[in-house]
């Protein structure tokens, strides 16, 4: 692996920032080089993958572009904190996308509901125009993270009635009491499993 220039200093990046906010696009280029090695670091989680290193920085390096394009420093996180959360978004859309890992989420699963009740999907959040990129980003990652904890701890039981009950898998997600009728089981019964199982992702998540 080829190696990188050592990051900036506080001071240095600090100058940086200010120029590229003027326009200064070589402020911009010294701020892209000088964090090309948190690239490498985040890429280095998914070096056990089909893809080359060297394709997984390139990709990495597009997330940092991101990062330093729409970095504002009055939102609070720091550019290297910012940075790391678009590098790796950037490497799972790659994933996603090329479909080389079982974490493909559906942007019509629901994840929640709102004040009022009503459910929201992924979808919903993603095109909303003020939405944060980092909470969205982070949004993201605990959705991946509940698809990696569903057949680690949940039973098959507790599983298909979560799948049916939310929608999961890019289902429409149906009521207690149908899933009842499908699995000839009472809703009451439908409903301990499914609080069962909520508890059990609540508790390890």
């Amino acid at each position: 692996m080829k190696t990188f220039l050592s990051p900036l200093s506080a001071a240095e990046e600090k100058e940086c920032l200010r120029r590229w906010k003027e326009g200064d696009q070589e402020a911009k280029k010294t701020l892209i080089e000088r964090n090309m090695r948190l690239v490498a670091h985040v890429s280095k989680k998914y070096q056990n993958t089909e893809e080359d290193m060297e394709d997984l920085i390139s990709i990495g390096t597009i997330g940092l572009i991101k990062a330093v394009s729409t970095f504002q420093e009055n939102h609070g996180s720091k550019l290297a904190t910012y940075a790391a959360r678009c590098i790796e978004n950037e490497l799972l859309m790659y994933f996603r996308a090329k479909k080389k890992t079982a974490k493909d989420i559906s942007l019509y699963e629901p994840i929640g509901t709102d004040k009022e009740g009503n459910q929201i999907q992924l979808v919903d959040v993603v095109e909303a125009e003020e939405f944060d990129v980092v909470e969205q980003m982070e949004l993201k990652r605990q959705i991946v993270r509940l698809y990696e904890l569903i057949p680690a701890v949940l039973d098959e039981r507790e599983k298909q009635i979560l799948f049916l009950r939310y929608g999961l898998g890019a289902q429409k997600p149906v009521t207690q009491r149908e899933i009842a009728a499908q699995l000839d089981i009472s809703r009451s019964y439908v409903s301990r499993i499914e609080k069962k199982a909520l508890e059990k992702l609540k508790n390890n998540f």
